[in-house]
């Protein structure tokens, strides 16, 4: 009997569960799923999404009335406020009304900032030069270890929502800090998964995630002296891309001027090659995975970042659905390797310079 491959015309190799070994958790593999018909709604892009260089209505614009009627100083470089709408408060209540059988709650104690990367309102990280990208990077630094010293933040989570399909309402180029008194779920079992990991084999799991994705080496994006990019093995989302300095620390605190300035080169390259890609500021989520602050040790634990774009195709949104919500388990429509080769075929200079270039 033919075998299910031959009977669909389908190649064989394409239902496949690749191990994720930060999540503990099983990813599925059918990239043959991505060419299915599409009938559904589709992600419009147009040039009436060209933002200005500045806004009036925009509440992170220099000298503009924010929500809580505080006014932005003119402000020429980096920019940090505390969030005027947090989903955090130090002043949470602690006295709350107990629920009802087995349900629990608790106070969500903490304190939100955001962080905008420049005052011109129509740029972003990947447009920034790779100075200024790494004077970001020195603020991340400095928002960790003064969140982190804090006795009562247990965990500092930094990161970007970019672009209208992730829900970002502000196209002015900022992100986020939480500094809670709770870890937040996806870093307590990295932590865990990485200290088992430790103490079975005394070595760092995400240095041997960086060891087997330079041992096969087609999915790396850029790579310096220390630091790499990469589509991992294991990645759920079409362009899903981890960024990591190559020596193990376990937040981005630690880390020497050199990596510094090596990881904003990789992360410049990165975020240049995502707009190449199909010509338009591609739509992600990045977040920071450091190790929590609240005085355990995480042992075995590296500091890396995360990317995750939510397009599959220039029109097409990574929608979560049965096996995601349902199921628990994530489905990928496409192949690493597929994806990472588009992404290196990339140029290295952002698609507008190169085109004012051309136009000169």
């Amino acid at each position: 009997m033919p075998s299910i491959a031959n009977q669909t015309g389908v190649a064989s190799g394409q239902w496949e569960e690749r191990w994720h070994p930060l999540r503990e958790e099983w990813v599925i593999i059918a990239a043959h799923r991505n060419q299915r018909p599409w009938t559904g709604d589709t992600v419009v892009h147009s040039a009436a999404d060209e933002a200005p260089s500045y806004a009036a209505d925009c509440y992170l614009c220099p000298g503009n009335s924010r929500v809580s009627g505080a006014r932005n100083p003119d402000y020429r470089t980096i920019f940090t406020f505390d969030n005027d709408l947090p989903c955090v408060s130090l002043d949470a209540p602690r006295e709350l009304q107990p629920p009802p059988g087995i349900y629990r709650n608790r106070a969500a104690e903490g304190k939100a900032r955001v962080v905008c990367y420049s005052p011109l309102h129509n740029i972003t990280l990947a447009e920034l030069p790779p100075e200024q990208i790494c004077e970001v990077l020195r603020c991340w630094q400095t928002e960790y270890r003064e969140f982190g010293a804090r006795a009562e933040v247990n965990h500092v989570l930094i990161f970007e929502n970019k672009g209208k399909v992730v829900g970002v309402s502000n196209p002015h180029p900022h992100c986020q800090i939480y500094a809670t008194n709770f870890v937040f779920k996806t870093i307590a079992i990295e932590v865990e998964a990485c200290a088992r990991h430790w103490q079975s084999n005394h070595r760092a799991l995400f240095e041997d995630i960086i060891a087997s994705e330079k041992s096969d080496g087609r999915r790396i994006i850029a790579e310096n002296d220390s630091a790499v990019a990469f589509i991992p093995y294991f990645a759920r989302y079409a362009y899903e891309t981890y960024l990591s300095p190559k020596q193990m620390h376990q937040s981005i605190a630690e880390l020497s001027v050199q990596e510094l300035v090596d990881l904003a080169g990789v992360l410049k390259e990165v975020l240049v090659k995502f707009d190449n890609l199909w010509q338009l500021s591609f739509p992600y989520v990045l977040v920071l995975h450091q190790a929590p602050t609240n005085g355990k040790v995480a042992s075995g634990f590296h500091f890396h970042i995360e990317i995750h774009p939510p397009l599959r195709t220039p029109n097409l949104l990574k929608h979560l659905a049965g096996p995601e919500v349902g199921g628990g388990s994530f489905l990928s429509d496409t192949s690493p390797e597929q994806k990472a080769a588009e992404l290196q075929a990339q140029p290295t200079i952002h698609y507008k310079i190169a085109a004012a270039a051309r136009n000169k």
